[in-house]
């Protein structure tokens, strides 16, 4: 079985041969390697896994794990593949490619199925969780012989394009179930874009990037500026343009290639994350007008209008009849409280 979508759980087995079991599923589904574990005995695993068009991620839930891939097995079998690993909880030692490298969790490294490696993943307490990505090599626009300067070296993810390619990777996982086999190709696109732009950052060589993917990296990177300035009143595409190094020309053009304008996107933004304020009880006693200033709407009047003609009715009867909504719900959930109480 190789599993290129959906869910395996080892704890679904019977305690003995978990961990036969879950090393056959995750050498067939990855590079072939040699895997070990300290604690077998009723080994836990799980892996999600999920087609992104030609790259393949999954995201793996374990104790503790030790992984080797051998020149033998390298002469045995290479599918010609680049990893990109990033630990979302525990350490994980990788030593690659000349190097000894740890990494904490967020942090990114990319390896190479051709060249040996060794890799420790340590949980602190639990269980450790991994990201990983692997993808066909001629899938990156960038020269081999770049790129391996760059195997096995922890990769910039504090800010920038690293940061935003660890925070897609994440948030990709938290929603793993809710894509259609459609959306796949179009997200394993952005994948590829974010990590081609990041590497060629490492390695100052910007000129190297085809310009389509210039473009999808830019874009993403304009998006997450303007996600995280919806509540300035003052955002505006001047003001997006001046922080990208773009002329508003340019910046409009990036949105009509998309179908979109800057303005209509930044207030589908704002509205979307008022409309989620108006319906969280945690906030029923915040007023409408200030949920609209939090998002950037400083005049309530206007607010009132857009809100009315992008959801059908004002806001304040949105959140009477969320609240309503809700309202019907609480007695199915009091009823079970009590028959456990009693």
């Amino acid at each position: 079985m190789v599993l290129l979508r959906g869910t395996f759980r080892s704890q679904d087995l019977p305690a003995q041969g978990r961990f036969d079991r879950s090393r056959e599923l995750t050498t067939k589904t990855f590079t072939p390697t040699d895997t070990t574990s300290n604690c077998t005995d009723g080994f836990e695993a799980t892996l999600h896994a999920l087609e992104l068009g030609a790259p393949h991620l999954a995201v793996m839930t374990f104790r503790s794990l030790q992984v080797l891939r051998t020149p033998q097995l390298i002469r045995r079998s290479d599918p010609d593949l680049y990893q990109l690993a990033l630990p979302l909880r525990g350490s994980y030692r990788l030593i690659h490619a000349g190097r000894d490298t740890t990494l904490g969790a967020g942090e990114l490294v990319l390896y190479d199925s051709s060249r040996p490696f060794s890799a420790v993943v340590t949980p602190p307490q639990g269980c450790a969780q991994l990201i990983q990505v692997q993808f066909p090599k001629a899938l990156l626009p960038l020269a081999a012989e770049s790129v391996g300067r760059l195997i096995g070296r922890p990769l910039s993810h504090r800010e920038g394009i690293g940061a935003l390619l660890a925070g897609f990777l994440a948030r990709l996982v938290r929603d793993v179930d809710h894509y259609h086999p459609a959306d796949t190709a179009r997200l394993g696109s952005i994948f590829l874009d974010l990590l081609t732009a990041l590497l060629a950052h490492e390695l100052k060589d910007q000129a190297s990037i085809p310009s389509e993917s210039q473009r999808h990296s830019l874009m993403l990177r304009i998006q997450s500026f303007i996600e995280r300035h919806l509540g300035d009143a003052r955002l505006s595409s001047q003001t997006v343009a001046d922080a990208h190094q773009i002329s508003t020309r340019y910046l409009y053009k990036l949105f009509q290639e998309e179908g979109l304008t800057v303005a209509a996107w930044i207030r589908e933004r704002r509205l979307e994350s008022c409309r989620r304020d108006l319906a969280d009880p945690a906030l029923a006693g915040r007023p409408v007008h200030a949920i609209a200033a939090r998002w950037g709407f400083a005049d309530s009047a206007h607010f009132s209008r857009v809100f009315r003609a992008a959801y059908g009715m004002p806001p304040k009867e949105y959140r009477h009849l969320t609240r309503l909504d809700a309202d019907v719900r609480e007695p199915s959930i009091t009823v079970q409280e009590q028959s456990k109480t009693y």
